[in-house]
């Protein structure tokens, strides 16, 4: 992977048109203020229907005041309440309809609409509670009954806000998906994983519980409740119960379903994946990690590859496997030096730029064979490379290989027809490691049979062949690339004192 190879991460996918849907841009806050006007219905025909049926036992009844009484109080609460969630979320929905991104302020509010959305609902079913019970302490003659619809009335409240939280929560994903996106989430739990399920909790098992018990110690209808009361309110539970199960479930088990997909595409090996952050707790925290941690993994492949270009695959594999430090160790290797020859002149005739494509696609040939024959393109010297089998590490058949990669070497750069090249290949003992400075190093073998491939390099641009490797390197060899190559000439090498047997290709 290449810095040309980067590409946009690709935001995990979620399946079903539900789990997708989140209004967003300008229609966001007013439809979320619609959803909330109908929960907070759904509550109000709910404890309209519980008081119903309040009887305080005498004949007569208020039930008329106390419901006219709460169909003003709606009518004037409604659209105030609208009002009030609409300021207080006024710049939420001006930085959406800006198509901008919004501020670290803006942000953290928007991240607050679920909870304030909620506050503003039980402020209003608060009030309502009050007024409604003093209403009925007064009509009724049984003073005791303005209680008993206090205590009704809030807790239907309680369930409705709860419900509004959560069906908030849901909805405004999207805008909280943009806000996070704009400012992470950086450990201010706003919607955290024990709130929703406390409150979860609260609304399948704690307010119906609460309210069956009431029932019974209700004062003022000493003979119990009726069958009717309990069945009511035990469905009003387990629809409540279901609605607020399912929200909860959507809003942890989703994201962690996304977050399995993501680490699944990783762990194949692809890092284009981005978790949408949609959540402002711990989730969210974790989505956001996600994402650090595949960026990171990703950082380091692409040094890792960018190492291993400018050191060689094994080279890298082996600083990775033992760190780096300067020094080395004795190994027998086989070195392979290629050359291109009139270098100088043919610079001159093609000119710089061209001669920087050429000499590309000539060392495309010789990195594609080495690396084929297990060997490593040690380093580059202008229009030369130097070649190393059996270091850093070891080779079933160095001097084999290296003999190879010299004949295939020259048979590619014959048929391509751009250059003329002398490949020189020696076989021995040299010392391979790291040299430098502690800031800088680099891996290099240093001994005799580098000098000698250097030499014989010379050499190989004179003869047809264009290949000459030295007698030890040939003997070294298995017996199944020694018929390649014949005896030639013996000469002595500058710097050597000794003469040296040469092999060229048979």
């Amino acid at each position: 992977m290449t810095s040309e190879d980067v590409k946009r991460p690709v935001t995990v996918a979620r399946d079903g048109a539900w789990a997708e849907w989140a209004p967003s841009g300008r229609t966001a806050v007013p439809l979320i203020v619609l959803l909330v006007l109908i929960a907070n219905a759904i509550g109000v025909g709910t404890v309209v229907s519980l008081l119903v049926g309040v009887d305080d036992g005498s004949g007569r009844t208020g039930r008329t005041e106390v419901l006219w009484t709460a169909a003003a109080y709606l009518v004037v609460a409604f659209p105030v309440g609208t009002v009030a969630g609409l300021r207080r979320q006024r710049s939420t929905n001006r930085w959406l309809m800006d198509h901008r991104e919004p501020t670290g302020a803006e942000a953290r509010q928007a991240l607050r609409l679920p909870l304030d959305t909620a506050l503003t609902a039980a402020w209003i079913w608060f009030v309502g509670a009050v007024l409604t019970a003093t209403v009925s302490a007064f009509v009724f003659p049984d003073p005791l009954v303005g209680l008993r619809v206090g205590v009704a009335v809030t807790l239907g409240g309680v369930v409705t806000a709860g419900v509004t939280y959560l069906l908030t929560a849901r909805a405004a994903r999207a805008v909280t998906a943009r806000a996070l996106a704009a400012h992470p989430p950086v450990g201010a739990l706003i919607l955290g994983v024990r709130p929703r399920l406390l409150l979860t909790w609260a609304l399948t098992s704690g307010v119906p519980l609460l309210g069956v018990v009431l029932l019974f110690l209700d004062p003022s209808n000493p003979d119990g409740p009726g069958e009717g009361a309990v069945v009511f309110l035990v469905v009003v539970a387990l629809l409540v119960g279901g609605l607020a199960t399912l929200l909860t479930a959507r809003a942890v088990g989703q994201p962690l379903r996304d977050l399995r997909r993501a680490v699944q595409q990783v762990g194949r090996g692809d890092y284009d994946v981005d978790v949408l952050v949609d959540d402002a707790g711990e989730i969210g925290l974790l989505q956001e990690g996600v994402n650090t941690m595949v960026a990171g993994l990703a950082e380091r492949e692409r040094l890792r590859d960018l190492f291993g270009r400018h050191v060689g695959t094994t080279v890298a594999q082996q600083a990775l496997r033992t760190g780096v430090s300067l020094g080395g160790e004795q190994r027998t290797v086989a070195a392979l030096f290629v050359d291109i020859a009139g270098s100088t002149s043919l610079v001159r005739r093609t000119g710089p730029e061209q001669m920087v494509g050429l000499l590309n696609r000539f060392f495309a040939v010789v990195v594609d064979t080495v690396e084929d024959e297990g060997g490593l393109v040690n380093k580059f010297e202008g229009d030369a490379a130097l070649c190393v089998f059996g270091a850093p590490t070891d080779h079933p058949d160095p001097a084999g290989a290296a003999l190879r990669a010299a004949r295939r070497i020259c048979d590619a750069v014959a048929d391509a027809g751009e250059v003329d090249v002398g490949v020189g290949v020696a076989c021995g003992p040299v010392w391979a490691g790291q040299v430098g400075a502690a800031s800088r190093l680099e891996y290099t073998v240093i001994g005799d049979p580098v000098n000698e491939a250097a030499r014989l390099t010379e050499l190989a641009k004179d003869h047809p062949g264009r290949a000459v490797a030295g007698e030890a390197t040939v003997q070294a060899a298995a017996p199944g690339e020694r018929h390649h190559w014949r005896p030639d000439r013996t000469v002595t090498l500058r710097g050597r004192d000794e003469e040296t047997q040469t092999f060229v290709r048979a």
